[in-house]
């Protein structure tokens, strides 16, 4: 009976001083998405949490929507800018180096990059990401890229893609740092609306977002 009540006590203290999730929310138009961030990626966690502090994100656009695939925010740039404005080059002055292994699931949250020989360490933006849209993966369709990659998917990771859908051809190229954990429908509801030129919404897709606890 003691050490029933021993291991009791120990349990009930680890959930007490175990850290608590921190949440943020992506506010649009469309609705809203909570996300969480990875501690598996502590540069990409830690510049996005400092940009939220500084309500960095507040009124920028998602600037580059495409359906099956993704939708892309964060250039300052966008904040204000004229309707035919190109976008998409804009940052706050610096990257942040790779941290490259979680999977592009649908809902992901990621690192948009430079590609091509400029960027051979595959460093990140300072500010833009792009949140995985995607869609159903056959294990058949992962088999071939895993072979193409070097990339090994446990089965919990293929019925994922199954499931939910996703674009694996982008792992093991960007940095995921975080994902969805409500609010997945409106990833569609953004990625359908109406484009103009370079993939920009023909009618602004603002974001605000802000720490939930």
């Amino acid at each position: 009976m003691k050490n029933a009540l021993l291991i009791l006590c120990v349990t009930m203290l680890a959930i007490a001083c175990s850290p608590k999730q921190e949440l943020f929310l992506i506010e649009t138009d469309y609705g809203n998405m909570k996300v969480k961030l990875y501690d598996s990626t502590p540069q990409h966690r830690d510049n996005f949490k400092k940009h939220v502090d500084n309500k960095f994100y507040d009124d920028l656009l998602f600037h580059r929507v495409i359906n099956e695939f993704m939708v892309q925010g964060g250039d300052p740039d966008s904040k204000g800018a004229a309707p035919d404005k190109r976008l998409g080059m804009g940052g706050p002055g610096y990257r942040t180096p790779a941290e490259i292994g979680a999977y592009h699931f649908k809902g992901t949250l990621a690192a948009a990059r430079t590609g091509g020989p400029s960027n051979p360490t595959k460093e990140s933006s300072g500010s833009q990401f792009y949140i995985v849209h995607g869609k159903a993966v056959t294990a058949a369709e992962l088999s071939g890229l895993a072979k193409q990659k070097g990339i090994t998917y446990s089965p919990e990771d293929i019925a994922r893609y199954e499931k939910v859908g996703g674009t694996p051809f982008l792992d093991n190229e960007y940095t995921v740092f975080g994902e969805v954990v409500e609010g997945l429908d409106v990833i569609d509801k953004i990625a359908a609306v109406q484009k103009g030129q370079a993939d920009r919404p023909v009618k602004d897709v603002k974001m605000k977002i802000s720490k939930v606890n």
